[in-house]
């Protein structure tokens, strides 16, 4: 069977073998354009050309007692970064009209550390609320941590659509990235958000030292999961971080792991995030026509390209920017 002829029974219905999904992760690099198309021909299915706009405001930074060996601002690190508290709810409010004004569709509220004081959520929801009532249709995802049931509902009260918490990687290789919280941890952060009705997002970071065979895991542990967003991470190896050796990923094997992850998760929305530009480098186009969605502007503590590079690299493609778009998994399926 070709890659279009599996596609096509994807969507059909069909859901992929984990022996499938290994395939495309180790199919030769001279057929990647091959898989690309196939995988292409899914995401204009269900997404058409539209891409998704994400920007991040790094709201409160360093000094995270987490040992995750990838994560340039935990305390464990010896990396030189801008380490500061919360920011004011004035700052969270401003950023979100910048983003409105550069067409970003998803407002992203990111804080380091654990879990988040009750205090730091007084301050996002209070942030949320007057974007709220002041920016018209922009969404919200929040990213604070480990959060109990009265804080996911604090949230969900004051508009948060959707928060992120990522698996990051596999059940049987979480261990080897950070030893201070568990795999069950997120796992039940994630069922936390769903049961206030927030919109789960939650992804990977592939280059960890994961073996393929991992990769397949993560995929189809977020289907298992139902998530309604996908961020695709690859490592950007950072200095003075546990993982500032690793830098084995190509952009031959981004675009293989890109493709998988749409095949197995044909419906969702899969965003190509941190380390695009570093390991995709010039293929990052390429990587749009299996995912809908971006981060456009800086991560956490690297730099992402110019802004204007990524609207003129969309246009060149030929897609549109969708604004202020996103749907929950039953929402979408109310359509399709």
């Amino acid at each position: 069977m070709t890659w279009k002829q599996l596609a096509e029974k994807v969507i059909g219905g069909y859901s992929l073998t984990t022996d499938e999904a290994l395939q495309i992760l180790t199919e030769s690099d001279e057929n990647v354009l091959e898989l690309v198309q196939a995988a292409y021909q899914i995401r204009k299915h269900y997404y058409s050309n539209k891409v998704k706009l994400n920007l991040i405001i790094n709201a409160k930074s360093g000094l995270c007692p987490e040992d995750c060996g990838y994560c340039s601002q935990s305390m464990k690190a010896d990396t030189e970064i801008d380490s500061y508290p919360l920011v004011s709810k004035q700052v969270i409010v401003e950023g979100a009209r910048e983003a409105k004004k550069n067409k970003i569709g998803t407002y992203c509220i990111v804080m380091s550390g654990r879990k988040p004081t009750n205090r730091d959520v007084n301050t996002v929801v209070a942030a949320v609320q007057d974007i709220k009532k002041d920016i018209e249709s922009i969404k919200i995802c929040a990213c604070l941590g480990l959060v109990n049931d009265e804080q996911a509902h604090l949230l969900k009260e004051a508009g948060v659509d959707r928060f992120n918490h990522n698996i990051n990687t596999s059940k049987g290789h979480h261990s080897e990235i950070t030893t201070t919280h568990q795999y069950d941890d997120r796992i039940r952060t994630l069922e936390t958000l769903k049961n206030a009705g927030i919109s789960p997002c939650s992804g990977v970071i592939c280059g960890m030292g994961e073996t393929l065979e991992d990769i397949v895991e993560m995929a189809f542990s977020l289907k298992d999961l139902h998530v309604d967003s996908i961020p695709v991470n690859f490592l950007h190896p950072i200095e003075g971080t546990k993982l500032e050796h690793l830098d084995d990923l190509t952009p031959l094997k981004c675009l293989k792991i890109l493709a998988m992850f749409r095949f197995v998760n044909p419906t969702k929305e899969i965003r190509i995030s941190g380390g695009r530009e570093y390991n995709l480098r010039t293929l990052q186009s390429l990587g749009l026509y299996m995912a809908n969605s971006i981060f456009v502007g800086d991560y956490l503590t690297t730099s992402g390209q110019a802004s204007q590079q990524d609207y003129q690299m969309i246009e060149d493609l030929g897609f549109e920017i969708e604004e202020n778009a996103f749907e929950t998994e039953s929402q979408h399926f109310a359509k399709i």
